[in-house]
């Protein structure tokens, strides 16, 4: 049972609420982030074993397509359930799901018993980060929110940098189903947690009827999108039948989805919160933010690898000078938003730093050292930081409490969308380029015969002087061309960045006048944005967290 609070107390900080009780929370929060981020990282490593075991190498990469699949469909499906029936419910059930996922996956005997396991963890995986977000949004005012950007940038990093570490390990010493099953007991911790301590607000049942046909045509869309870049220029030609006709299928049931949502009483992505102009442009930057982002993560090891001749074990390490200035500039940028409530100028300072880190990595060829490469990553985190927990604060700032939950998994959505385009499109451009280097330096069946296959450092050496070295260039040649479309695409984002309106961030001081009265539409509907932090859904939220 709650308990109302009388008075805030001095140390509670502007939002009523102790920071030790937020602490608690969050940290229940980060632990379960943890679960969908450190997952892909150390199955990852555990791929080569897993294959050799239960054999299908031809249905490899569906191990983790099936998986992105389910988490992309399923996101914006989850933020509606917490919106309709009560975030904590659906957040456990979330967990549930994805832990049940990684038990079965944990006992597949065969390939195709763990790419339908891997789905069902996905499923889980799209509640876990949507979750995380929208109850975020529900305890904490946008405005006190930014303290707690460095927590959230430095789950990320431990996740990239310890996965690849934690799953080798796991891997060599315990067997690959540990891999899985190392979810269990974070999964528990979370769990218990999150039941403990996580208490919020019950909503009244929903009186409309869940939106399945605009949950069924969403689907169908993204998954057709994914497929797409997925399968385009690898599995299929871009030309293809196949590729053509899933552009033709996501191009269908997409304006199908659009025109569903506009007849829906509940309907699973309201359009409105697309009529906030701070809202659309933010799902636009993170669209890019993610474009960039997982580009970088993918292409910026290969390079260290093949080029620079460093050791595939320590691959999580290689981007250690990108994630820490990543974490460091969100942080300090989430700590300037708290107490000044601005942040139009950290959109745009992100964008320049991310289209400078972008074109410098594009300059990078055989003779760039290390220390001058992680220099480089540094630039692309700083940028990535002013980035990173921004998008998701304004878009979240920008819609009414009882959307919080759809703008949080769109926000989700859009910026899983921009990685799977970044990957397929710097990807195909990478491969192209470095087979093309390879046929102009040995010739076509060289090319044919290494061009295609990504050697780490050891299967260098064994290569023929003349070879290896023509492979060297090559990929510095398609990293070039991968991270100068980067830099291109990024700016789209900047230019973006300049068109934000700096509405008040909500819980930014003393209501100056009645909840909704100042009609501006980027402010979301009735949201207030001069309200005090305890008004409404989320005041009454804190109330039961400070309890």
């Amino acid at each position: 049972m709650s308990e109302t609070v009388e008075k805030a107390d001095p140390s509670e900080g502007a939002t009523g609420v102790k920071p030790r009780s937020v602490r608690v929370v969050l940290m229940a929060l980060m632990i379960a982030m943890l679960l969908a981020m450190l997952d892909n990282m150390i199955i990852g490593t555990a791929m080569p074993t897993i294959v050799g075991e239960l054999g299908g190498l031809e249905h490899l990469s569906w191990v983790v397509t099936a998986y992105t699949l389910a988490t992309a469909a399923s996101t914006p499906i989850w933020g509606k359930l917490g919106d309709m029936y009560g975030r904590k419910g659906a957040f456990l059930t979330s967990i549930v799901i994805f832990l049940v996922g990684s038990v079965l996956s944990g006992m597949a005997q065969d390939m195709g018993q763990l790419i339908g396991f891997r789905a069902i963890q996905g499923l889980g995986a799209g509640g876990l980060m949507v979750g995380v977000m929208a109850i975020i949004g529900d305890l904490i005012p946008p405005r006190e929110r930014g303290k707690y950007q460095g927590m959230m940038a430095g789950v990320m990093a431990l996740a990239m940098i310890g996965g690849p570490l934690v799953g080798g390990t796991i891997t060599d010493h315990m067997g690959w189903r540990w891999s899985f099953y190392i979810n269990l007991p974070l999964g528990a911790v979370a769990l218990a947690m999150v039941t403990a301590v996580l208490h919020l607000p019950k909503k009244r049942a929903a009186q409309g009827k869940i939106d399945y046909l605009g949950a069924a045509l969403l689907t169908i869309a993204i998954t057709s999108t994914v497929l797409v870049t997925t399968w385009g220029g690898t599995e299929y030609a871009w030309g293809s039948v196949e590729i053509l006709g899933l552009i033709v299928v996501g191009a269908l049931s997409t304006a199908a989805f659009l025109y569903a949502e506009t007849r829906a009483a509940e309907p699973v992505m309201p359009l409105h919160i697309f009529r906030s102009r701070n809202f659309t442009l933010m799902s636009v930057i993170g669209f890019l933010v993610g474009f960039a982002m997982f580009g970088g993560v993918l292409y910026l090891p290969l390079f260290q690898q093949s080029v620079q001749g460093a050791s595939a074990t320590n691959s999580g390490l290689l981007l250690l000078p990108m994630l820490l200035s990543m974490m460091v500039v969100s942080l300090i940028a989430g700590r300037i938003t708290t107490s000044s409530g601005k942040y139009k100028i950290f959109p745009i300072i992100g964008g320049a730093l991310m289209i400078v880190g972008l074109f410098l990595l594009a300059t990078m060829d055989v003779g760039t050292s290390r220390l001058v490469s992680g220099l480089y990553m540094a630039v692309l985190g700083a940028g990535l930081g002013f980035l990173m927990q921004i998008t998701m604060l304004v878009a979240q700032n920008s819609v009414d409490m009882k959307d919080m939950g759809v703008a949080s998994s769109s926000a989700t959505l859009f910026r899983t969308l921009g990685g799977s385009f970044g990957v397929a499109l710097m990807g195909s451009l990478f491969t192209t380029q470095v087979t093309n280097t390879m046929a102009d330096r040995l010739g076509p069946e060289a090319a044919s015969a290494a061009g295609s296959a990504q050697l780490d450092a050891a299967s260098l050496a064994k290569l023929p002087e003349a070879v290896r070295e023509a492979y060297q260039y090559a990929v510095a040649a398609g990293t070039h061309s991968a991270f100068l479309l980067g830099a291109a695409i990024a700016v789209l984002g900047f230019v973006a960045a300049w068109f934000v309106k700096e509405v008040p961030l909500k819980g930014a001081g003393p209501a100056k006048a009645p909840a909704g009265a100042e009609a501006d539409a980027d402010a979301g509907a009735g949201a207030g944005a001069g309200a005090g932090p305890g008004d409404g859904a989320s005041g009454r939220a804190q109330e039961s967290l400070a309890h």
